[in-house]
């Protein structure tokens, strides 16, 4: 298949609106904070640390949509709901981690090039 500039564009514009789903501050911390197991609504909000509740429910909504969390209703009395990750988040997960392990590794040479920048 050829790429072509106009195929190249649309690709851009995808990966932009993809990026800009699961790259914010708070989409991250849902997935991290989902990782291990499932989470009800409030267990994510005391680990989601900062997030308020509107957030985190517009969070939620807008990982569903993107089917990279799913939400369960469990019939219990009352009605319990929580939230797990699909194989599509736990995929996101694993390159969230990557990233963070990059992050932890090089955060001291980060904070000596800030300290550096902001001196001169």
């Amino acid at each position: 298949m050829d790429v072509t500039p106009e195929r190249l564009t649309n690709n851009c514009r995808a990966v932009r609106e993809i990026l800009s789903r699961v790259g914010d501050k708070w989409s991250i911390q849902v997935v991290v904070s989902l990782r291990d197991g499932p989470q009800r609504f409030n267990a994510l909000k005391r680990v989601v640390e900062g997030i308020s509740q509107q957030m985190l429910a517009r969070t939620l909504k807008a990982l569903e949509r993107e089917g990279l969390i799913e939400r369960r209703v469990l019939p219990d009395t009352p009605p319990r709901v929580e939230y797990t990750l699909t194989p599509l988040g736990h995929s996101l997960s694993q390159a969230v981690r990557i990233l963070a392990l990059w992050a932890e590794d090089h955060a001291e040479e980060i904070a000596e090039n800030r300290a550096r920048y902001d001196a001169g």
